[in-house]
């Protein structure tokens, strides 16, 4: 009987070479479409490979369309996750919002200060009515000398200006507590206001804005180099929603607390000024606050008559330094003696020279153009510097920013009047007040950007831009050669010992 075969093993099934080319194809198609999609072409077109035919199959046009749009899509959202989370972009936001919380409170309080000088004014006219009523103002001024003493013992670094002590935190040598600083630079310069010392608001608006800004720094997770921009936005919308002049504001902030014109100091500065600004102009209007009228252009051959009004600056702004300087004596008497002493000097300002109460916005366009006797100048000028010397030494919260244009714009009218007399042609007294106050405030401050533009952005056109540059340049060079200190500097340097 035959043996039966050995059973041949099972064949191995043959792979669908059709089947696997077409799949193999369809995913090449898949690859080469998301490929042709990040590259932003039209997916199911042939190869670029020149002469290579494409076999593969050819998509819809709708699904490849709606593919490409989703991953432009895509990348767009990706390249703004980036942009928003990348340096320069994080200083723009943070400079956006501290511009508006410093504005806010920088408007609060310059309705303060205006509403107090004011009540000053009307209340010194009381008293020249019935003088009786200077009993009231006897007991107002000691209750409130010690209560502001009180304030400033709790929190001393919010005395005076203000524009040092953000210049003294931006180089890590002065403190800066942020809640202390608004309470008692709101009740303490309230205080000054209602008595109409001869303060100005700007120098405590920067000091309030970095306060607002250096709040925030917590909630927006800012490490240190972001603190101290922040900082900078809100310094520079201080002084922006003050005057209702955001160019000056970026410009001080670069060149008054930096000294520095890099991009990011540049970014931010710019974007908390702009969104004060616009904040102060919701509220106030656009006009700015020192809006000068229609000021006569110089004629090229009459500039030389500049020569002396920037001489004459750049030795007044160094007066002014030392006599600033030597008046910071008055805050070491004991107690609540200085405030006193500001108060008292307050009374006969504002029963006998009542232009020079408050920071000075009224002299200023009293000179401009009403003022017709140098005599009357000449008063108002020694009135209203010394006024400034005595209110500021008793180291109650308040500036000097707005007192020295005031000075400066004195100036220029009584130099404009005296030439005047000697047979110069009537007509330059707005042009020279205004040089004036510009190269008094370059002079003292050593600020000539700031003080170029400031005047720029008052009169609202750059027809002076000449006269005012050859003034301040002239008054900055003498103040140098006279080796007086910039006032806010020597004012930092004093104080960054004992902060």
């Amino acid at each position: 009987m035959r043996a039966n075969p050995p059973a041949e093993p099972p064949r191995k099934a043959r792979p669908n070479r059709a089947s696997d080319s077409g799949a193999d194809a369809r995913a090449r198609g898949k690859e080469r479409e998301r490929e042709a999609g990040i590259r932003g072409e039209v997916p199911g077109t042939p190869s670029n490979e020149p002469g290579t035919p494409s076999n593969e199959p050819i998509p819809r046009a709708g699904s490849s369309q709606r593919h490409t749009a989703a991953q432009g899509w895509r990348h767009f959202l990706a390249r703004v996750r980036y942009l928003f989370h990348s340096e320069r972009w994080r200083v723009a936001r943070n400079g956006i919002l501290a511009g508006v919380a410093a504005g806010a409170l920088t408007i609060a309080y310059r309705w303060t200060i205006a509403t107090g000088t004011r009540f000053a004014e009307n209340w010194y006219q009381i008293i020249r009515a019935n003088p009786l009523h200077v009993v009231g103002f006897v007991a107002a001024a000691c209750v409130l000398a010690v209560l502001v003493w009180l304030l400033l013992r709790w929190e001393p670094t919010a005395s005076g200006s203000g524009i040092p002590q953000a210049k003294g935190f931006l180089l890590g040598t002065v403190p800066l507590r942020p809640l202390r600083t608004i309470i008692v630079r709101f009740l303490g310069g309230g205080a000054g206001g209602f008595f109409g010392l001869s303060l100005g608001r700007e120098g405590p608006s920067i000091h309030i804005g970095a306060s607002a800004a250096h709040l925030l720094s917590r909630p927006l997770h800012a490490n240190e180099k972001e603190q101290k921009l922040l900082v900078t936005s809100g310094a520079s919308a201080g002084l922006s929603a003050a005057f209702n002049a955001p160019v000056s504001g970026i410009v001080f902030g670069l060149e008054g607390l930096h000294k520095s014109f890099s991009p990011l100091v540049v970014v931010s500065a710019a974007t908390g000024a702009l969104a004060a600004d616009a904040f102060s102009m919701a509220t106030f209007g656009s006009t700015p606050i020192l809006q000068f009228g229609n000021v006569t252009p110089m004629r090229f051959a009459d500039l030389w008559i500049l020569i002396p009004l920037g001489l004459i600056t750049g030795v007044l702004g160094a007066l002014v330094n030392q006599l600033l300087l030597a008046s910071q004596s008055i805050a070491k008497l004991p107690g609540p003696t200085p405030l006193l002493i500001a108060f008292a000097a307050a009374l006969p300002v504002g029963l006998f020279t009542p232009r020079a109460l408050g920071g000075g916005e009224e002299l200023i366009k009293w000179a401009e153009y009403t003022a017709t006797g140098i005599g009357a100048v000449a008063v108002l000028l020694a009135v209203k510097t010394l006024f400034t010397a005595i209110a500021f030494g008793s180291g109650i919260p308040g500036g000097i920013f707005m007192p020295i244009l005031a000075i400066g714009t004195l100036t220029g009218a009584g130099y404009a009047l005296a030439v005047q007399q000697a047979g110069f042609p009537e007509g330059y007294q707005a042009a020279l007040a205004v040089c004036g106050m510009a190269g008094l405030l370059a002079s003292t401050v050593r600020t000539p950007l700031t003080s170029i533009l400031l005047t720029a952005e008052m009169t609202g056109s750059l027809t002076h831009l000449l006269p005012v540059a050859t003034v301040v340049i002239l008054s900055v060079f003498v103040a140098d050669a006279l080796h007086v200190p910039p006032i806010y500097d020597a004012l930092l340097k004093r104080m960054a010992p004992a902060s």
